[in-house]
């Protein structure tokens, strides 16, 4: 089965197929840098991390951009006011680079944290300028674009085909314009391609038509075709901003460059609190810098993956919980293999019947991420797999390390490289992982009982973690623990 996508473009999923053999050139939308990263970022760039190690996983060289939006922008509506960056700025007394910095600064920590790799470009908006300039131009000597109080707008009527993402009708789209419509508009519909700055705007950079500052929508034209050319294959992002941002995108690009824009439309969808949208505007967002304190940033990327990311991702903090027990209960049986693997001396061959449970795990962990990466599914092969690989472990039958080996390697590929979820090394007392600390200390007391002769409080110890899913085995090399499938 080849891999499918579900293209937003089309409403359908389609066979994937490059532009270039062999060769996918991906932009996704990145963060506007005035807050830190909340729980829908991890969503969005978690889902994008997943599509460009399951392409690399197919032997695809991935270019992958993601811009970073460090000049804040009006809405398109919007004739007063100042963008977030610099509202941010002054409620810190400092420049609006400072907080651009600093806040790009946190966003990546945060996804370091949450192993999403970096992307291979990462542009940004203020570096663009002359090219977003050169945009607005060409918009303009098309016919696309018209001058009007030293703004830039484009012109929505000029380009029929205005709508075919997002599916609106552009005759019905006047009716959906906000009431305070910016003045300098020919159309309410028309959006912005360069603003004129108002007295007092802070960001700012001169044009032929005065000091303003891009649109919203410009950055992301600009830069995909600078480093991807057009057409490329993916253009990703949040299914909130389809409209009408990615809609514009589409056609300032596509009218101004004269092809076509992206190939593939791949959009995640929301992350909500109690059925509503979760974002800043709301005042319901959990940062994951907080959500880091309280949980193992793999139980968070094992959250967002055990939804489809075109469903929505209800976030709580028993939603949380019961992630870091599904997470324990992935790599329980990865611990135990590699804990076996670290005392095995046993040679020989690799296990003919294991093998082949191996390659049937993995035909069918390839087959859910072929359709339209479904990685709540590829999770439950992992899950089945490893209840195949407690079996084994735990029974009579002798293991060899060429079979452990093979486990290991499933694990480090599938589980690790493709779903970044299983690091090369876990943690363990000795590394420093608190639970694992915690299981050595209560390890450690059920061993002084049981050298005491106490077999009630050590009984006793057994039941209590077996009521939480921790189950206990005893061997002659010491005792083991794990998650219950």
């Amino acid at each position: 089965m080849a891999l499918q996508v579900y293209n937003y473009l089309t409403r359908r999923k389609e066979v994937f197929q490059p532009v270039h053999e062999g060769f996918v050139g991906m932009y996704v939308c990145g963060p506007t840098v005035y807050g830190h990263a909340h729980i829908g970022h991890a969503k969005v760039y978690i889902t994008f991390d997943i599509v460009h190690r399951y392409l690399e996983y197919l032997g695809y060289r991935v270019r992958y951009v993601q811009n970073i939006t460090d000049v804040g922008h009006l809405t398109d509506d919007a004739d007063e006011g100042e963008d977030k960056i610099a509202q941010q700025a002054r409620k810190e007394r400092v420049e609006p680079m400072e907080i651009a910095e600093f806040y790009t600064r946190s966003y990546f920590e945060d996804m370091d944290a949450l192993n999403v790799l970096r992307p291979d470009i990462s542009p940004r908006a203020s570096g663009h300028i002359p090219e977003q300039i050169e945009l607005a131009q060409l918009l303009i000597e098309k016919g696309y674009a018209y001058v009007s109080n030293g703004s830039v707008f484009f012109s929505v009527k000029s380009w029929p085909a205005y709508g075919k993402l997002s599916g609106r009708n552009i005759d019905e789209l006047e009716e959906g314009a906000r009431i305070a419509v910016s003045p300098d508009k020919r159309d309410p519909r028309d959006f912005a391609v360069w603003r004129a700055a108002k007295p007092g705007h802070i960001m700012r950079w001169k044009s032929p038509w005065g000091e303003g500052f891009p649109g919203w929508h410009a950055e992301c034209s600009v830069m995909a075709m600078k480093y991807l050319g057009l057409p490329f294959d993916i253009h990703g992002g949040g299914l909130e901003n389809i409209f009408p941002h990615n809609e514009s995108e589409i056609a300032q690009s596509e009218a101004a460059y004269g092809k076509e824009f992206a190939r593939y439309w791949i959009l995640n969808n929301m992350v909500t609190v109690n059925g509503v949208k979760m974002g800043k505007s709301l005042g319901n967002f959990t940062t994951i810098k907080d959500a880091l304190t309280r949980h193992n940033p793999m139980t968070l990327r094992f959250f967002i993956l055990s939804s489809h990311y075109r469903s929505t991702t209800d976030f709580t903090d028993e939603a949380l919980d019961s992630a870091a027990r599904g997470y324990e209960r992935l790599i329980g049986p990865v611990r135990l293999t590699r804990e076996r693997l670290r005392r095995s001396e046993s040679d020989g061959e690799l296990d003919g019947a294991f093998a082949e449970v191996i390659r049937q795990h993995k035909e069918q962990f390839v087959a859910a991420m072929d359709d339209d990466f479904n990685t709540p599914q590829a999770l439950a092969v992992l899950f089945d797999f490893g209840r195949e690989v407690n079996t084994l472990l735990n029974s009579d039958r002798p293991v060899t390390r060429a079979t452990l080996e093979a486990i290991d390697n499933f694990y480090r590929t599938l589980g690790g490289n493709v779903l970044g979820l299983i690091p090369d090394k876990l943690p363990t007392s000795a590394e420093g992982g608190l639970e694992a600390q915690l299981m050595e200390l209560i390890l450690r007391l059920r061993a002084e009982a049981r050298a005491r002769k106490d077999w009630a409080t050590a009984d006793a110890i057994r039941a209590e973690l077996a009521k939480l899913g921790i189950v206990l085995e005893d061997r002659p090399e010491g005792t083991t623990w794990r998650m219950v499938q």
